[in-house]
């Protein structure tokens, strides 16, 4: 067979072959469509031929180190180890994370809104009555043993700081699920979680600068490791509202696809915040109750927010150069660009 006629009839599928390995430059094998599957194992057997065929029968270096190199990459994805999971791990958290989260932020941005609604009037109502307070869960005996004698009752988490940020970061994971994972009670699980949280916050903040240490707590205490507990309620309440949302209105898919495609950000999301809030736990375990100046602790809440917001925001973006670099190379050693005489 001619070559210029081999190239011809083949390169179709080596371009299937490239498109395929580039999905797989952006996830795993397993994510892929069975159909998907079964089509990259049939091309790369045919494109293993192929390159033994012009080996034998094509003198044109370019052709055969074009076809050696898609084999190669295809193999390398297909038989690599399934143990290699730091990578992916590495991945997840560089790329995987940040790019669901600005990809669902309206979602996020939603939770966010509850949540301050729910602060605001909680705290504008107990301002004017402490006894709204209870509405938003707060009780008598607990206002009257903290708030009414001013105790600095976070301060008892320098007697034992281990057990007390371990306690914390259990509960705020605690409270991560509860968003996300009530969500499937279409939605509502979720935004009662939002809701009952933010009018606690609010009701709190309110108590205390109507007794006159309002300060000691929002900036004394919370500022530090605030911005990385509460952004992460915010995510956790998004995650939970894709699987509301996926539930009451899947769109043009069915509940069971719109569910399956949501709920895998959901669960990305969910799954990135874990470590946020191990990190969030330790700060209020040994640095939010410690007496040291507020504007230290404002400084934490401040550089651990740019710190986190600029990765939430940045991180995985250079991915999408390396792609268009990469599409760029095959383009360029593509059989389409041969000109054989």
């Amino acid at each position: 067979m001619p070559i210029d006629r081999f190239i011809s009839e083949r390169k179709n599928v080596w371009q299937r072959l490239e498109e395929l390995l580039q999905l797989l430059d952006r996830m795993t094998l397993r994510k892929l469509h069975r159909e998907e599957v079964r089509e990259l194992g049939r091309i790369y057997r045919r494109t293993a031929s192929d390159l033994a065929i012009a080996r034998a029968e094509s003198r044109d270096p370019r052709l055969i180190n074009y076809l050696n190199s898609l084999v190669i990459r295809a193999h390398g994805r297909i038989y690599r180890a399934d143990g290699d999971w730091l990578p992916r791990i590495s991945r997840f958290f560089t790329h995987d994370f940040p790019q669901t989260f600005r990809r669902t932020w309206r979602y996020t941005a939603t939770a966010f809104a509850v949540f301050i609604v729910f602060t605001a009037v909680a705290f504008f109502g107990t301002r004017h009555d402490p006894d709204f307070s209870e509405f938003a869960g707060i009780s008598q005996i607990w206002r009257a043993e903290n708030i009414e004698t001013h105790r600095h009752w976070w301060e008892r988490l320098n007697q034992a700081s281990q057990i007390g940020s371990s306690q914390i970061f259990t509960n705020n994971i605690q409270v991560t699920f509860y968003a996300f994972a009530l969500g499937a009670v279409f939605g509502l699980g979720t935004l009662y979680v939002l809701a009952s949280n933010g009018a606690s916050f609010g009701a709190i903040i309110a108590l205390t600068y109507r007794a006159g240490f309002g300060n000691d707590l929002l900036l004394g205490f919370v500022i530090s490791h605030g911005v990385i507990e509460l952004t992460c309620i915010f995510i956790a309440g998004g995650a939970g509202l894709l699987i509301g949302t996926a539930l009451l209105m899947p769109g043009n898919l069915s509940r069971a696809d719109a569910l399956k495609s949501r709920g895998m950000d959901a669960v990305r999301l969910v799954i990135g915040c874990i470590p946020l809030l191990v990190v969030a736990g330790i700060i209020e375990g040994f640095i939010s109750p410690q007496p040291i100046p507020a504007a230290i602790k404002i400084g934490i809440g401040v550089l651990t927010g740019l710190t986190l917001y600029s990765y939430l925001f940045l991180a995985g973006r250079e991915n999408l150069a390396g792609q268009e670099q990469t599409t760029k190379s095959h383009n360029q050693s593509s059989p389409r660009s041969f000109t054989l005489k």
